[in-house]
Order: C-alpha cells, then structure tokens, then sequence
C-alpha cells in the first residue's frame, strides 16, 4: 500500500525589538545571564504588562507579507501550564483571536513551479526564559551532567510571531522549502534575524500518514524544537517511515510530542500531546484588546519592500537567469542587492550571478562572512568581471585577482597593474614561447603527430607556466596545433 504524508509546520519567530514584549527589559542576545530582567518579565506578583507598538507593527508587517487577514479585533490570553524558566507558570499569548488569519506562502521545486502552502494564523506572544544545564569535571569519571540546572530569564519576555502553517506540505523537500521561503521573507521585511543558532527562529512538527487517496487526516505526532533545516528534513522523514511501519504492523499511531536525536537520526518520546483545554486558556486581564485602524494596515502594506519570490520571478524575466540562478541570489535580500548594484557597473547578469555563486559564496562560507561583510565591493566585482569577459585577464589570473580584492580591498586593475597580470593576445608574443616549448618538450610533440591528440595538452601546460599563466589559451591552442604540423622533423 502507498502512503502520503501530511506535515504542517508552526514556527517561532523572535522579533529583533529593542525592548522586550510587556516591559522595557532590553531584548538584545548575548548578554550576562539574567542581566537584563525586571520584576514584569520575571513575574512579580502586582505587576501590569505593557504592550510593546514596535512589535505589533512587525507582526502587521509579517501578516501582509505572508498574505494575511489582519483582524480588526484581536485579543491577548494567558496559556497556562508550569515550567521551570515561565516564572508566572503562564504565558501571554492569543488564543481564539490571533492576530491575522487566513495567508499563504509560496513555495517553488527546481523547476520553478510553484505551490501555495496555507497559513492558519500569526498571533503573538512572548517567550519563556532557557534553561542550563551544565557539565562539571570529575576527576575519576570525566565529564558528566551536573544534578542541578540553571535558568536564565534574559530571554523571558522577548517578543514572539507563532507563524502555524495548514496540513499542506507533503514531503520532507517541501517543508524544507516552505522554510527557508519563510526565513527569506522574515529577512527581507527587517522583522528578524532567523539566527536559528541564537533561538530567533524555531520549528514544531506535526506529521502524519494515511493512504493514498485517503482524504481524512491520521493521527499525528508533534515534532519539538527543530533547530536546523537539515534536521527537519530527517526528522520528517523517519518519522513519516516509522508510523508507517506501525501502521503496517497493526499497532496504532498515538498522539504524542517527540524529540528529535541527531546523534542516532531517530525521534523519541518527551510526553503525550497536550489538546487547547490542557492550557486553561482565558482572556489577559490586564491587556486591552488591540483593534487595528485600517488605514494603519494599509500604510505598514505600503512599506513592504520587494519580496523574495517576487523579486526570484523578476530576476528570470528581467535578466533572463535561470531559475535555479535566480533561487538562490534572492534568497538573501543582502545578496540580491549587491547583485543589482553590480549590474548598475557591469551590466552582464549571467556573469556576475556566475561570480556570486561559485567563488564568492565559497568566499563567504570559508572567511564566515555575510556579502556585506567582505572587502569586495559591488564596482570591484564588475571591475574582475568586465576584465575577464573582454579577455584582458585569463581565468587563472581572475581568480588570483579575486583573493587579492577578498585580502586588500583593492580594484581589480590596480592588482593587474602591480602584479602584470594582463593576457597576453599578441600571437608573435605567444608564438615565440611555443616554438620554444616544442623544442623543449620533443616528445610529447612527436605523441601529438602520431595521433595522440591529448598530448596537445602538456604542451599548452608548458606555454602557460612559462607565461605564468598570462597567455590567452585560445590563442595557444590554436597556434599549438598549426606549428606542430608545420615544424614536423
């Protein structure tokens, strides 16, 4: 029997405020343990939340940007349960009027063709503190976990989007997409960071299987605290194989939170799934409702910048990328900026994007910089790219020049100036040095006459070191096999 896989994704998304979400507790990562608390986030009886503008605003932004209903009402509630680092045992969050409703989110396979994915609802929220668990040295057992935990309450309180995705993704792939098109968007609009490595984006699970051609949902599993896409992937589908196998064996699914072990590539049980009525939800006393003007939501709309899918479409037509070429430049708004600024002193798309994605992402990924973190500058890289598509400079010596700019900072032609790195296109320049090269290097000459025409290339090998790679190898290629027939012994 053939099965399909149903999975929607909740994530949360830490908006980059200044403040915390009900106090003025700074929301800044990195800081002191417990350095940047109060008696609101921490919980002290007596005290009064006091709702954080900036936030709503990026939560409006975030809303529109995924298509969304802004809803003219909407309301704050308390979802109670006990946690270590939730100090008031209950967090602020909404309920059955979350803030908008009703969105989508586009994603797109290799081909370029697209699939709306549903979004159920953003609603905001603030999020609990982190817990610590530390491991101390022993000196006849090594290293262990310690019998105690530590929690720090700098996170407590920093405001929070739950972006809830419907049931309809339906394979690992398209979850991957789904977030990393999200994580673009969340970036282009300035409401986050993603650093998944710092918290700031988060990921929930829910998978389930049924047959194909069944319409009713099975029963589902929760996956908890993804915190990379690569895991999610995995995560997604072992879990989709094994409820499979216990389907296949007879046994029934149960409805449960499970973790993900990336060491054994496994999901484990952490504690059955709790249903809305576990959390006791009811209305913030102590929060008015917030009713957006709608004049306010058209004017957030008219803010939004360009996103990614739109501007990944525009590439292809405007340009004429590929659309794999386009995927990947937009996927970062700093990079398919410095794209767009490039053509603005070198206008030839498909080189510059050829640029981007080989040697100067290989730059980012090795030196751990962003685009804008590099010393090559937006006219530098038009500069190497002019040079080595008009033929001035040869392909060894651009990528030679490349690391001088990605070192120094310096312009491409200052470096070809200093170092004499210009082709060399003058045929009686390149001529002389072939003879040369024959004279010297008899027998792989004598190879070449014989028939064995691969032999051309240790002679083409020797033309360019004794050209130190400056000679233009067209040119070399061409009088190599004249002058080997003409000076026959």
């Amino acid at each position: 029997m053939s099965y399909e896989t149903v999975i929607g994704l909740e994530v949360h998304v830490q908006l980059k405020t200044n403040t915390k979400m009900f106090c003025n507790c700074s929301a800044a990562f990195g800081a002191e343990p417990n350095s940047q608390i109060c008696p609101v986030c921490t919980g002290q009886p007596g005290v009064l939340p006091v709702l954080n503008k900036k936030a709503v605003e990026f939560a409006c932004r975030t809303a529109l940007a995924l298509n969304c209903t802004v809803n003219g009402f909407t309301k704050f509630d308390r979802k109670n349960y006990f946690y270590p680092d939730l100090p008031k045992a209950y967090q602020i969050s909404q309920y059955d009027k979350p803030f908008a409703v009703k969105g989508f989110l586009p994603v797109a396979d290799a081909a370029g063709n697209e699939k709306k994915i549903g979004i159920t609802r953003v609603h905001m929220e603030e999020d609990a503190g982190k817990l610590l668990h530390p491991e101390i040295r022993n000196e006849e057992n090594g290293i262990r976990r310690g019998d105690f935990s530590f929690v720090d309450l700098n996170r407590s309180g920093v405001p929070l989007l739950e972006i809830v995705s419907e049931p309809d993704m339906r394979s690992p792939e398209e979850a991957y997409q789904y977030l990393t098109m999200l994580k673009a968007i969340l970036q282009y609009i300035d409401v986050s960071d993603c650093d998944m490595e710092k918290g700031s984006l988060r990921c929930d699970a829910n998978i389930s299987v049924r047959p194909e051609g069944e319409t009713k949902l099975g029963t589902k599993s929760e996956l908890k605290n993804l915190n990379s896409f690569k895991f999610l992937a995995k995560a997604i589908a072992y879990e989709a194989q094994r409820q499979i196998g216990q389907i296949e064996k007879g046994e029934k699914i149960k409805q449960e939170t499970l973790l993900w072990d990336q060491n054994k590539e496994i999901t484990v049980p952490m504690r059955s799934k709790e249903e809305a009525h576990d959390y006791r939800y009811f209305p913030e006393p102590d929060l008015v409702p917030v009713e957006p003007a709608k004049e306010w939501i058209e004017s957030i709309g008219k803010g939004l910048p360009e996103l990614p899918h739109i501007r990944r479409q525009r590439f292809v037509s405007q340009y004429g990328l590929p659309a794999h070429d386009s995927a990947i430049l937009t996927q970062e708004k700093s990079i398919a900026d410095y794209f767009e600024e490039t053509l603005r002193h070198f206008d030839s798309p498909k080189a510059i994007s050829n640029w981007l994605i080989s040697d100067v992402s290989r730059a980012m990924n090795e030196r751990k910089a962003g685009i804008n973190g590099l010393k090559l500058t937006p006219d530098g890289l038009a500069g190497l790219a002019k040079l080595f598509e008009t033929g001035q400079i040869t392909s060894k010596a651009a990528k030679d020049i490349l690391q001088e700019m990605l070192d120094t900072g310096k312009k491409p032609d200052i470096i070809v100036k200093e170092k004499n790195l210009a082709q060399i296109s003058d045929s009686s320049e390149i001529e002389k040095v072939i003879r040369q090269v024959i004279q010297d290097n008899p027998k792989p000459a004598e190879d070449y006459r014989n028939g064995k025409k691969t032999a051309i290339q240790s002679l083409i090998g020797a033309v360019m070191k004794q050209t130190k790679g400056r000679s233009n190898p067209k040119i070399v290629t061409e009088l190599l096999a004249k002058l080997l027939d003409e000076l026959k012994p």
